[in-house]
C-alpha cells in the first residue's frame, strides 16, 4: 500500500485462510473499497487486484469474486452484488503504449446491480454492463451491455433476456 492510498474493507468480509490467496496492489492515492458481506474467494485460484495511483476501485456490497484479475488505472466501479467469476478479468486500460504514437489509453469499467460475470471473461475499458446482466463463459466483452441482458461470445453479443436476479439464492 503505497502513500495516500486509501483501503476501505466493509463489515462481514470473508475469504479463505490460504497464504497469498488474495494480493492487494495499491498505488499513490489509489482507493479500493470492498463492501460489507463480499466473498473473496480463493479456494480455486488466488484473486489479484492492483489499484494504480490515483485510481479507484468499489466492490459494492453483497458481492462474490472467484480467482480474478482486477486491474484498475482509472476506475473499476461494481454495483451491489457483482458475481466475477474464475479465470475473469477486468481491465480499464491498454496497461501501455502500444508504440510511441499510439498512447495507453483507458476508461472506467462500471457494473450495475446483480451482474454475474461466470467464468474466464474478459471486461475492456469504458464497458458499461447494466444491472442484472449475465456474461457468458470464455466472452470478450467489449462494448456496452444494457440491463437485463444475457451476452457471450468472442466478441460478447446480446443472446437473450434476463429476469430480476435479486431474488437468486
Amino acid at each position: 500500500m503505497a502513500p495516500g492510498a486509501v483501503l476501505r474493507i466493509g463489515a462481514d468480509v470473508v475469504t479463505e485462510r490460504t497464504p497469498r490467496a488474495v494480493t492487494l496492489l495499491l498505488g499513490p492515492g489509489a482507493h479500493l473499497e470492498i463492501g460489507e458481506r463480499t466473498w473473496l474467494r480463493t479456494e480455486q485460484a488466488p484473486i489479484y487486484i492492483a489499484v494504480f495511483a490515483g485510481a479507484r476501485l468499489v466492490l459494492g456490497p453483497d458481492s462474490w469474486i472467484s480467482g480474478c484479475h482486477l486491474s484498475a488505472k482509472h476506475a473499476i466501479l461494481c454495483g451491489r452484488r457483482a458475481w466475477i467469476g474464475p479465470g475473469c478479468r477486468l481491465i480499464d486500460s491498454d496497461q501501455h503504449d502500444l508504440d510511441a504514437e499510439q498512447r495507453e489509453r483507458g476508461a472506467a469499467i462500471t457494473l450495475g446491480d446483480h451482474v454475474w460475470i461466470t467464468s474466464d471473461s474478459t471486461v475492456l475499458r469504458g464497458v458499461r454492463l447494466g444491472s442484472h446482466v449475465v456474461v457468458g463463459a470464455r466472452s470478450l466483452v467489449t462494448r456496452d451491455v444494457p440491463d437485463h441482458t444475457l451476452v457471450h461470445g468472442v466478441p460478447a453479443r446480446p443472446r437473450g433476456p434476463v429476469g430480476d436476479r435479486s431474488r437468486t439464492p
